[in-house]
């Protein structure tokens, strides 16, 4: 199950990232962090990418049907979000929160394709995963705000501004207090000191400013998955 589910994963987070740069192609050429990926540089043409695309979600669609039924339509169902949240940052300030929604659908369908069904702890975990991913994505946002300001394209970082260090401390918390929740107080483990003191780091030493640190502190979210993963097994 977990070497299935670790393959899918890569198979589905590549197809994601090239239905993103489908959509964006026009766009990272403007920006100028983007303005070398494989679409927006001419070095693929959008045929060859729909021709990736397509043989990577058969292959998920394989993979996904060695599960149970709830965790195949789940998966099923989180297609149209994956095509859809591209769009998002056209048309709201706060496409990090379909990103979390899209991205971490994945619990669900881990914890269906085990048990066959969806319990609280697993709706927990999720919106663990969705405050997170939209606090950590927000870090991210900031590298590209000023260009992403002239091209009008939308984020959080936007959103936030001056106060994005307020509010990824409260998603970060909400991640923490979700993860507790999921154990259940009396039951949680002391592990969950060390992704809260990571975190607390990363709002520490942020410079919302500098998009160099702002990508050195968003991929240090690596350490903080590695650290929420030793407080669920523990």
């Amino acid at each position: 199950m977990i070497v299935l589910f670790f393959i899918g994963s890569a198979l589905m987070r590549s197809a994601g990232c090239i239905i993103n740069d489908i959509w964006d192609r026009d766009f990272d050429k403007q920006v100028e962090r983007t303005k070398t990926r494989p679409l927006a540089s001419g070095t693929l043409s959008l045929k060859q990418a729909l021709y990736f695309l397509a043989t990577l979600l058969l292959l998920s669609f394989i993979i996904l049907l060695q599960f149970k039924q709830t965790a195949i339509m789940l998966g099923i169902l989180c297609l149209p979000l994956i095509a859809l949240y591209p769009l998002m940052k056209r048309v709201t300030y706060l496409p990090q929160i379909m990103l979390g929604i899209t991205f971490n659908i994945s619990v669900l369908i881990g914890y269906s394709a085990i048990t066959g069904t969806i319990h609280t702890p697993a709706l927990l975990l999720y919106i663990a995963a969705i405050t997170w991913t939209i606090g950590y994505d927000t870090i991210y946002a900031h590298q590209d705000k000023y260009d992403d300001a002239i091209i009008g394209v939308k984020s959080t970082a936007l959103k936030f501004g001056k106060q994005s260090k307020i509010w990824v401390s409260i998603f970060y918390g909400a991640t923490i207090l979700s993860l507790t929740l999921t154990k259940g107080i009396t039951e949680t483990s002391p592990y969950i000191l060390f992704p809260a003191i990571h975190m607390a780091w990363q709002i520490k030493n942020w410079k919302l400013d500098n998009p160099e640190n702002c990508l050195k502190v968003f991929k240090s979210n690596i350490i903080t998955g590695i650290l929420i993963l030793l407080f669920l097994i523990h």
